[in-house]
């Protein structure tokens, strides 16, 4: 298709989409809810009470979702996850108490990055690694266990699977933690693609990460700012260019990487040659752009939280990630809202901008189960 084809078909279906939503889906919103629904953000408690942040936020400024977490990395003690059915528990009284369904996410690679452990009750799942080692049927396998035991328990969206290509295998947020299935961008793309529809087979969301590619990096962007020119290449991209021809993840994740061939002045995160010239204009992704998290110290001690939200936005990002525990603000919501309404009259950021953005959440959660509240997985799956 040319094109000018490809863009007048997408205009059509921009147009066209709220006819087939739920009503939630297809009607007006103003600003502050499309702005709202723009977060996913993390929260402390492993239920929901009358007086917690979370329920006002829910409420009050229509966020998108949430991202749960077993640790809280301040106090070192326990943060939302107690055990199965506590979480389908937290996760249905959060859902109850939206207007709009929640994506609901957790980090469940497998390996060392895995939230829902197994002494909490919840099934061993082995890095990506170790699945890279085996077939693609059982890492099919392994995604569709995951799938279902994230649906039982009211968790609609994974951030996984890493796509990162192990460049170095010592990569000390990649390969060192064994989350990468490979070496061979092929071999990488074959896995991540093969968990991703295990995932969707039962309902549950994956979200390819971390764009455009974390596996060269000598540094950790939790840490501070990462920088991947030297090292990074083209090849790292395969991935995400057989993955995103396919229906099985609509999500990508941002990295927070300088990439300075492409972008001299700002992490992928913030980057719109990254986000919306190389990944939605050269790869053809349409679907939804969410930011790693923007308390990560590549962000904050160079960008500050607000100003970074803003940046963002105007690069593409369609949902910014906060996960509320590397630093914990109860009121984390309400600046960054507060932050983008300001943006929005200031004129850094357009009404159209976030029009595009709160199409493509709404078109995606309309895909979910049950309009987004279902916890039942697909297929059931014997242990």
């Amino acid at each position: 298709m040319k094109s000018g084809s490809m863009w007048w078909a997408r205009a059509v279906a921009g147009a066209l989409w709220v006819l087939v939503l739920p009503a939630w889906a297809g009607a007006e919103a103003e600003l502050r809810t499309m702005l709202g629904q723009m977060l996913l953000v993390g929260f402390r408690g492993t239920e929901v009470t009358e007086g917690s942040p979370i329920l006002r936020d829910i409420q009050a400024f229509h966020i998108g979702g949430v991202i749960l977490f077993d640790r809280d990395v301040l106090s070192g003690g326990g943060r939302n996850i107690l055990s199965p059915a506590q979480v389908h528990k937290l996760t249905a009284s959060l859902q109850a108490a939206a207007s709009i369904p929640l994506f609901i996410g957790v980090d469940q690679e497998g390996g060392r990055v895995r939230r829902l452990r197994e002494e909490h009750g919840f099934l061993a799942l082995p890095s990506a690694w170790e699945m890279g080692q085996g077939t693609e049927a059982a890492t099919r396998r392994w995604g569709e266990r995951t799938g279902a035991m994230l649906a039982d328990v009211g968790i609609n969206l994974d951030f996984a699977p890493v796509v990162d290509v192990a460049v170095d295998p010592q990569s000390p947020a990649i390969g060192a933690l064994g989350r990468s299935f490979a070496a061979d961008p092929q071999t990488v793309a074959r896995h991540a693609l093969a968990f991703a529809q295990g995932l969707r087979s039962q309902g549950v969301l994956a979200c390819l990460k971390h764009f455009p590619g974390h596996g060269s990096a000598r540094t950790d962007s939790h840490l501070g700012i990462t920088d991947v020119t030297a090292t990074w290449s083209p090849t790292e991209l395969i991935p995400y260019a057989r993955i995103l021809s396919t229906d099985a993840a609509p999500c990508v994740m941002t990295g927070h990487l300088f990439v300075r061939t492409i972008d001299p002045r700002a992490p992928a995160t913030l980057s719109a040659p990254i986000i919306t010239g190389l990944l939605r204009q050269k790869l053809g992704f349409d679907g939804v752009v969410i930011s790693d998290d923007l308390q990560m110290r590549a962000i904050t001690d160079h960008f500050g939280l607000e100003e970074a939200a803003v940046r963002a936005v105007a690069a593409g990002v369609d949902m910014l990630l906060v996960g509320n525990n590397l630093q914990y603000d109860p009121d984390v919501v309400p600046r960054v809202v507060q932050a983008l309404e300001a943006a929005v009259a200031a004129g850094r950021l357009s009404p159209q901008r976030i029009a595009f953005s709160w199409r493509r959440i709404m078109r995606l959660k309309a895909e979910l189960p049950a309009g987004g509240r279902g916890t039942e997985p697909r297929t059931r799956l014997e242990d």
